[in-house]
């Protein structure tokens, strides 16, 4: 390691394209719809959403889904917002860092896998089709 050039930690543009380079893996029928999905990333979630979640260390929530799930919306509903994917880069990296044992592209693509389960309403079983992170 060069002392002149100390190890930065990833910025919140790779973590977002680590996020994105997920979805293009996903089967072709979620591909295009999870592409429609925002994505924000950001260092921490904002107060508001600890809050609401009952957490108090922003260090236990590493993505949230905010919206509706595909499974609930009706053509009747009229959009309040975009549904958006939030990714919380402290908390992934944290997560990374205590684990250890696990590249940090799969553990963005496992977080994002679980926030795109909430849109597209997957099971369980569903999620193992695609994600096989405990495997």
């Amino acid at each position: 390691m060069d002392p002149e050039r100390p190890i930065l930690p990833p910025s919140l543009d790779a973590i977002e394209t680590m996020a994105r380079a997920t979805i293009e893996t996903l089967p072709a029928p979620y591909r295009e719809a999870a592409g429609k999905v925002v994505l924000r990333v950001e260092d921490f979630a904002p107060e508001a959403f600890l809050r609401d979640l009952g957490i108090e260390d922003p260090f236990e929530l590493t993505g949230l889904y905010d919206g509706i799930p595909l499974t609930e919306k009706s053509v009747m509903d009229s959009p309040m917002q975009p549904d958006m994917i939030w990714l919380f880069r402290r908390a992934i990296l944290e997560e990374w860092i205590d684990r250890g044992d696990v590249d940090l592209a799969a553990l963005v693509a496992h977080v994002m896998v679980h926030e795109l389960a909430h849109h597209f309403g997957w099971s369980d079983d569903d999620i193992a089709a695609i994600d096989r992170w405990w495997e």
